[in-house]
């Protein structure tokens, strides 16, 4: 069996990364989400949250992704992405005003409509700060 697997992984915008690697981690819907060569073929859909990439030679590499969908195929795994980020590319002070701002029009909300598009809001920013809490990690900053 193969120790590694080609990888791309896409947005509507443009190609975010393309090669090959030995582990994938996603946050899927129901939980994060490893992928090893060798994983039995399946379609998932993502949540926003961190995209890990481990490349040959133990290189780590970490993107941001809005949402989307991962298809795992015998040498191949898919994401295609809503959007997808460099996590050193994320903005902290903006995620965390997102944040801030997302609890605020759930506290002060004034109709359904107002409360699920602040919760998507919630949702997004914390998976922003998350994906920024494991490049932290990663980096030995944190």
């Amino acid at each position: 069996m193969a120790n590694s697997f080609q990888c791309e992984i896409v947005s509507a915008e443009q190609s975010i990364f393309s090669g090959e690697i030995n582990q994938l981690v996603a946050a899927g819907k129901m939980g994060d989400l490893g992928i090893l060569p060798g994983h039995a073929p399946l379609m998932t859909e993502l949540q926003p949250g961190p995209l890990r990439v481990m490349r040959e030679g133990g290189e780590e590499e970490l993107y941001y992704v809005t949402g989307g969908f991962l298809e795992v195929q015998p040498r191949l795994v898919s994401v295609l992405a809503d959007t997808a980020t460099r996590a050193h590319d994320l903005d902290e002070v903006a995620a965390e005003e997102a944040r801030k701002e997302a609890l605020r029009s759930i506290n002060e909300q004034h109709s359904e409509m107002d409360y699920s598009r602040a919760a998507a809001e919630l949702a997004e920013a914390v998976a922003q700060l998350r994906t920024l809490e494991q490049l932290r990690k990663k980096s030995g900053r944190g």
